[in-house]
């Protein structure tokens, strides 16, 4: 038998438990997958030691903070300067790679459309990473939002105007804001400058709909949550660790 799980701070709100489950149970594994959370990334050492364990899932607000605790990252998540998803290999060595790139690719692909030349990033975070990491590859100009901006093409929540969302097509939140059980809680948007040109995506995908998504829609925009991008980025973990 053997072990797999999910690394963050909070985990309630998490839908990988279940699909992880659902999966050994339909395909007949007899393998675990627990939800690990850690009050602060040093608490990761108690995770390695755990026998039997093959791999985990990396979420908030992780991401980054477990990097100098690994032996070797992938290419991509070099790149990307972000981990969720780590592979114990036979030899001890524990290998960072990131799937919510590939996830978000998958995700994004159908909806684009030759408007779609330059996106609004909401959030820094190890997400946003990937998130820009992939559109850039594809060819888009990336802006981010940001409460403290810091670096080029980082602006506030209040430089947002009309200006820059006909510019921006695609919107993406990388935030946790609105996440389960907080609901009501939305980054600070001015929506009124959406169109039906714009597709708005939130990574959050509990709830279905978020706030920042509801929003979007009253304003005619296409809007995506993040649950295939979970899919996608769990069938990825998944092979990784197997590899």
């Amino acid at each position: 038998m053997s072990e797999f799980g999910l690394v963050g701070k909070t985990l309630s709100h998490s839908f990988s438990k279940q699909y992880f489950d659902e999966k050994f149970q339909k395909e007949g594994l007899n393998h675990t997958f627990k939800n690990f959370e850690l009050p602060n990334i040093e608490a990761i050492q108690d995770v390695f030691s755990i026998s039997d364990l093959k791999g985990f899932s990396v979420t908030i607000p992780y991401k980054e903070q477990i990097i100098p605790f690994l032996d070797s990252l992938s290419e991509e998540a070099l790149a990307i300067g972000a981990v969720n998803c780590v592979r114990l290999s036979a030899d001890g060595q524990k290998i960072g790679y990131n799937t919510d790139a590939f996830g978000f690719h998958q995700m994004i692909k159908p909806f684009l459309t030759n408007e779609h030349e330059r996106a609004l990033i909401l959030g820094t975070g190890g997400a946003s990473k990937a998130v820009a990491y992939v559109l850039k590859n594809i060819g888009l100009d990336v802006l981010w939002i940001s409460r403290n901006p810091s670096k080029e093409k980082e602006f506030s929540y209040q430089d947002i105007n009309e200006h820059m969302l006909r510019a921006c097509k695609i919107v993406v939140n990388c935030t946790p804001l609105g996440t389960f059980p907080n609901v009501d809680e939305c980054v600070p948007f001015q929506f009124e400058y959406l169109t039906d040109k714009h597709l708005c995506i939130d990574l959050i995908y509990n709830p279905e709909e978020t706030k920042f998504l509801r929003e979007s829609c009253l304003h005619e925009a296409a809007t995506l949550n993040g649950l295939s991008m979970l899919k996608e980025q769990a069938n990825k973990a998944w092979e990784i660790w197997n590899s």
